[in-house]
């Protein structure tokens, strides 16, 4: 599993499932959108306001990538 975290746009990214794949992207609310790949398995979850939804300071830091683009 991976951990993505974008500072800039507070984004939160959690990838379940890491092999190449496409995938659907299926909109559960305003703000959390899941990522379905083969046998609509869910290869990775969406929260857009992370900050809003989750306290980041107990979730982080566990080891995780910034994403280039908050640099």
């Amino acid at each position: 599993m991976q951990i993505l975290y974008n500072v800039k746009t507070d984004l939160l990214y959690l990838r379940l499932d890491d092999r190449k794949q496409q995938v659907i992207n299926k909109r559960l609310s305003e703000d959390i959108v899941l990522d379905l790949g083969e046998d609509n398995r869910i290869v990775g979850i969406e929260i857009l306001d992370a900050s809003k939804h989750l306290n980041l300071e107990r979730l982080l830091p566990v080891e995780y990538e910034v994403s280039p683009e908050a640099v």
